[in-house]
């Protein structure tokens, strides 16, 4: 289970005067526990939803407060967090790293007792199991969008994570594709937490956070979740 304990995420902003930088709170004091299966997060933009996700497996650290992942503190056991919780960002451009998909999948799996041909096997696997298998050695920048977004999600996914965050894993997609990732999203085994600006992906969700001005304002069943975060746009458009 993932755990937050008033976590409270701050940075320095200059201060526009030209004084000393000032610090500014970008979300918090936070406080839940997220069990449930599929976890939608929704809000406008620059709300603190992906800073949010990103306290998850402890790629930003609490200012003060906590958070763990099945008694794991992220930023004391930061290594051990992310073998628990991968993480997939909106663009699978900020993700790949090398030249081919199978390099990539097997990159991932670098911390796993494998040999070298047994790590092969095991990317080409993953990579089948994404429909990708045809273009394990290809560059990967010849992928479409839509596969080099199932390569990230491959490459995640191959250590095999108890926990998935996805980060607005469809934004960039078209219709095709975001169907493709969402059905594919809808049938893994792990808990899936996903930032999201699809509503009616989130509609399908156990359970939605609405998050505004960097606090969760909303959290609870899918309906009303979407409902209370359409009135918060409605008010802002009055």
């Amino acid at each position: 289970m993932i755990e937050l304990d008033s976590a409270l995420v701050t940075a320095y902003a200059p201060d526009p005067a030209g004084g000393a930088d000032r610090v500014v709170r970008l979300l918090g004091p936070v406080s839940l526990q997220l069990a449930e299966r599929r976890i939608a997060i929704i809000g406008a933009n620059g709300s603190g939803k992906s800073t949010l996700a990103r306290l998850l497996n402890g790629l930003v650290l609490p200012a003060s407060g906590t958070v763990r992942v099945d008694d794991l503190d992220t930023a004391t056991d930061g290594r051990a967090v992310r073998r628990r919780v991968g993480f997939v960002f909106t663009s699978p451009d900020a993700q790949i790293v090398m030249p081919t998909p199978l390099e990539d999948v097997a990159l991932s799996l670098r911390r796993l007792p494998l040999s070298a041909d047994e790590r092969d096997a095991a990317a080409r696997c993953a990579l089948a199991r994404f429909g990708l298998a045809e273009r394990a050695e290809v560059p990967a920048h010849a992928l479409s969008g839509g596969q080099r977004q199932l390569l990230a999600l491959a490459s995640v996914l191959a250590a095999e994570p108890d926990v998935l965050v996805c980060d607005e894993p469809t934004t960039l997609l078209d219709l095709r594709w975001r169907t493709v990732v969402d059905d594919l999203l809808a049938g893994l085994d792990q808990q899936v937490i996903v930032v999201t600006h699809d509503l009616e992906a989130a509609a399908r969700a156990d359970r939605v956070l609405v998050v505004d001005d960097g606090l969760v304002v909303f959290d609870g069943e899918p309906a009303p979740a979407v409902e209370h975060y359409r009135a918060l746009m409605a008010a802002v458009r009055a």
